[in-house]
């Protein structure tokens, strides 16, 4: 009697989405800007979770500063000190969490308003859409930044009311962009066989449309966490932000209303907007290389 030999199990076949995934971290890696984009928001990441092991409370102690008010730089205090006689660099340090913080939460509550909307207009069309497109276009006609400052200052200060003004005020156009593109997809053939075989409206939405404009929201996600940021710093440095957070919009406000402008002190006014720049420079890279690669048109 001979025994038998079983055949080997046939090789998992790897998963779609694991594919794509891989296509698209391989095309971002070839990108130079992308790549810098990337190395530019980790290493200001990495600085403003770290910055509570090396900066002290006494770093940013108004009542016991360590230097002279707007000296400037020097070796004790590389970057100068502030009017309070606070070195520079911690603050600088320091004020990266708070405005990091305001601008990715506010983008993400941008995204989850803007999508839903796009979502529930482009799904069930008729007078849902109308009724949605209107308040949205509404939203759009207005002018960002004036009605998030009065929302802000309705709400009161903090940054509570700035995370809600930024968010109230950007999802209109992720609302546009993800009403177009779920009806792209709902005019795919798996969505009616979906429908046929008795798919929900709320399983439609969540499983089959949602996948498909992700990548959509990923861009536009990436695009508006750098303009979030520049929303943030002006509502904070019009003084409507927490007055006792240190971050880059209160530093600008501190030093415009502490004459730092007349006292010709650079480094007291500079630091911040530098940082400001080189952030939202890193968020525009990434946010440009995510929509050339999930849209080679857009490339070309």
């Amino acid at each position: 009697m001979t025994a038998t030999t079983q055949a080997p199990a046939p090789p998992e076949a790897t998963p779609p989405r694991l594919i794509a995934l891989r296509r698209f971290a391989g095309e971002f890696a070839t990108r130079p800007t992308a790549v810098a984009g990337l190395a530019i928001l980790v290493a200001v990441t990495v600085l403003a979770l770290a910055a509570p092991l090396f900066i002290h409370a006494s770093d940013l102690d108004v009542i016991n500063a360590p230097g002279q008010p707007i000296s400037p730089p020097s070796a004790r205090f590389p970057l100068g000190t502030d009017y309070a006689g606070r070195s520079i660099l911690p603050l600088l340090i320091w004020g990266a969490r708070p405005s990091l913080a305001i601008g990715v939460i506010a983008t993400a509550l941008t995204m989850i308003l803007g999508s839903t909307i796009g979502l529930l207009a482009g799904h069930y069309g008729g007078l849902t859409s109308k009724v949605l497109m209107a308040v949205t276009d509404w939203f759009i006609a207005l002018p960002t930044l004036p009605l998030a400052i009065a929302l802000a200052a309705v709400l009161g200060q903090g940054d509570t009311s700035i995370t809600i003004a930024i968010a109230v005020t950007s999802w209109s156009a992720t609302a546009r962009l993800i009403r177009a593109q779920t009806l792209a997809v709902e005019a795919r053939p798996f969505i009616e066989r979906a429908r046929a075989l008795g798919a929900r409206d709320d399983q439609l939405m969540v499983r089959q449309v949602l996948p498909n404009v992700a990548p959509f929201i990923l861009v536009s996600a990436t695009l508006t966490v750098a303009g979030a940021i520049l929303t943030e710093t002006t509502l904070t440095f019009l003084g409507l932000g927490n007055p006792t957070d240190v971050s880059w919009g209160a530093m600008i406000n501190q030093a415009f209303f502490q004459g730092a402008v007349s006292a010709g002190a650079w480094w007291y006014i500079l630091p911040p907007g530098i940082a400001i720049l080189i952030v939202v420079l890193g968020f525009t890279l990434i946010g440009r290389a995510v929509e050339n690669i999930l849209n080679p048109r857009m490339g070309r």
